[in-house]
Parts: C-alpha cells; sequence; structure tokens
C-alpha cells in the first residue's frame, strides 16, 4: 500500500509473518526484488535444526532498496555487506529457512539463506577449499569423507578431486538448497552427478548418532550460534563428530570470525581440546563474509597430527590446475595468526 505525506511517496510492503516491514520514500522498489523479514540466519550453507524464535535484541535483518541487498545483524554491529542485484532469479520459504538466489551486477549468482549471503560465484571457491583441503591435507589416506550441510554442493566438489576419496557422503536436511543449487550454482553442484557421491537429505545430528568410528573425514558447514544453533559450538556437538571418526581422523568446522567474535573462538577451541588432542585455528579471506574473513576449527583424533603442516600434497602444476585459493603454502600460513588473536588462543 502506500501513502502521500506532503510531497513525499511512502511506499509500505507487508510480510505475511512479520506484518509491516519496510519502506521507501521517493523511489519504487524494483518490482522483483523482494523486501527480506529478520530470521534466524545460516553461515555458511545450510542447517540441520529448524527455526525457532530467538531472544529479543539479536534479530538479523536485511533489506534490498534501490536494487541493492543489504546484511545487517548483531552479530557484526556497525556494519553490513551490501550487493548491487541485477536480478532476482528465485525466492521462496522451504521447510526451514527463506531461500533468496539474485544475480549480482560484480559477483555473479548469490545464494541466500535466511537473509545472509552463504556463497557468490566469484568468491566461493576461498571458503571451500580451504575448509576442505585443510582437513583432507592433514590426513595420510581420507577413503570415507562426510560433509554435514554444504548443499550447494561446494564443498562436495571440492572432496571429489582427491584420488584417493572412495566415498563422499552429503547431509543436509533443506532439499531445496540442493534443488536450486542444482538451477543456479551449477559450477558447485554439477557434483551431485559424480559417482562417488551419496546425498541423504535429513537431520545431521541425528545422522552422526547412527555413525561410530566410520568416517575419516568431517567437514561441517556449521550455522551461526544463534538460538538453537547454539548447540553446534558445543561439546556434546563437538564428541558427535569424535566418536564418528575412525583412528586418525580430521574435523573441519566453520570457526567464525577473529575480528568479530574472538571470545566465542577462544570458548570453541578450549571445549574442542577437551576432546580432541590437537585443536588449530586457520582462516582464509573472503569478500563477502563479515569482516572480510571466516575462520576453521581444525582437529585431529591423531595426537601426534600437526594440521598446521600437510602431509599429502599436490605438484604445483596440480594445484594449479586444481584450486584457486588453495595450495601447500598457503595451507601452512592460514594458521598464523595476528598477535592479538595468537594470543587469545594459546
Amino acid at each position: 500500500m502506500s501513502q502521500v505525506l506532503g510531497q513525499t511517496r511512502v511506499r509500505i510492503r507487508s510480510c505475511a509473518s512479520h506484518g509491516l516491514v519496510g519502506f521507501g520514500c521517493g523511489r519504487q522498489l524494483p518490482s522483483e526484488l523482494p523486501v527480506q523479514c529478520s530470521r534466524l540466519t545460516h553461515r555458511p550453507s545450510t542447517t540441520w535444526l529448524p527455526w525457532r524464535a530467538r531472544p529479543k535484541g539479536t534479530e538479523r535483518q536485511s533489506t534490498a532498496s534501490n536494487g541493492w541487498f543489504r546484511e545487517i545483524s548483531n552479530m557484526w554491529p556497525g556494519q553490513a555487506m551490501t550487493l548491487e542485484v541485477k536480478k532476482v532469479l528465485h525466492h521462496e520459504k522451504s521447510q526451514y529457512q527463506d531461500v533468496l538466489i539474485f544475480e549480482s551486477t560484480t559477483y555473479g549468482n548469490v545464494l541466500v539463506l535466511d537473509n545472509a549471503i552463504q556463497a557468490t560465484e566469484r568468491d566461493e571457491f576461498s571458503y571451500q577449499e580451504m575448509i576442505t583441503h585443510l582437513a583432507m591435507n592433514s590426513h595420510k589416506n581420507p577413503k570415507k569423507v562426510l560433509v554435514i550441510g554444504g548443499g550447494d554442493g561446494g564443498v562436495l566438489r571440492e572432496v571429489v578431486k582427491h584420488e584417493c576419496v572412495e566415498s563422499a557422503v552429503l547431509c543436509d536436511i533443506d532439499e531445496a538448497v540442493i534443488r536450486l543449487s542444482k538451477q543456479y550454482l551449477p559450477h558447485m553442484s554439477s557434483v551431485y552427478s559424480h559417482e562417488k557421491v551419496t546425498v541423504h537429505v535429513g537431520d545431521g545430528f541425528k545422522f552422526l548418532e547412527e555413525y561410530q568410528n566410520t568416517f575419516d573425514v568431517i567437514i561441517t558447514d556449521s550455522s551461526d550460534p544463534e538460538g538453537p544453533a547454539e548447540t553446534l559450538f558445543q561439546k556434546p556437538y563437538f564428541q558427535l563428530l569424535f566418536n564418528a571418526l575412525r583412528e586418525g581422523g580430521v574435523i573441519t568446522t566453520q570457526g567464525e570470525n577473529q575480528w568479530l567474535h574472538l571470545p566465542l573462538i577462544t570458548k570453541v577451541k578450549k571445549d574442542c581440546k577437551e576432546i580432541f588432542p590437537v585443536v588449530e585455528y586457520a582462516f582464509t579471506t573472503i569478500p563477502t563474509y563479515p569482516g572480510g574473513q571466516i575462520g576453521f576449527m581444525v582437529c585431529s583424533k591423531d595426537p601426534n597430527a600437526n594440521p598446521k603442516i600437510p602431509v599429502r600434497s599436490w605438484t604445483p602444476e596440480e594445484e594449479i590446475k586444481l584450486c584457486r585459493y588453495y595450495n601447500s603454502e598457503v595451507h601452512k600460513a592460514s594458521f598464523v595468526l595476528p598477535a592479538f588473536a595468537a594470543q587469545a588462543l594459546k
């Protein structure tokens, strides 16, 4: 609906679950660009937990006006990632989350889950390669690999680059992310046709509970530590991962941003060290994630392991062919932290 106040036209849009959610003055919002409602957000990839209401004051919101998508959150107060929208490609509410895919003017197609940017065609490889190869190249012979979340297919794409892999299993609760990634993010999701890949649509916690001493590597695309997803950063979840690993197994999980979430990272590392004999923190750079960085917790069941040094590596020629961000030198460098973070994470 619209009202005229003096000489200014105000357009107000409504949302079925949140009432009136946004307005624009002067210029009309592009008809294909929806104003997003505030919901629980996941980063990176999808989660296996249903949305529930969060405590007041933790809301995250994104706005879309005048052809721009903007992400705002109390998890990174005073700043917001903004991308110019060329065209909205798809928007739906799945059983678990709001799914938006749009074509941006400079970052290609963009996947947004519950109003948080998950992947863009321009920079997704830095995250996918690092969370995968830090774990894979810290294991001597990873044959069975499990990916929790990752419905866009990016991590799986990286896993099957390792010829030693015999089985790559993905468990993701939201079929919508898998289905829409196949349609709009083929550079990531084409891996679903690979002969070594098996997909399970379901609850990741329940899936892990059914497996003991099974996997060599487990890679978790966890959600942000808000509301029900907070449990993914607590000891019981890491115990499930530990139990599902074979001897010498390795995990990587999303580890948040050292500039924004250092107290949380410190606590998670402490909890992990009470379960795993070896725990390290690494990070990568990625422009469209908050603060331009994202971290990883890398843990091994082998007390003699040193994830900072790859135990396997490709030749320089193979690295250039297979990867756009990762190589053996970047692997080692990713564990070198600035002084303030290194001191906190001793």
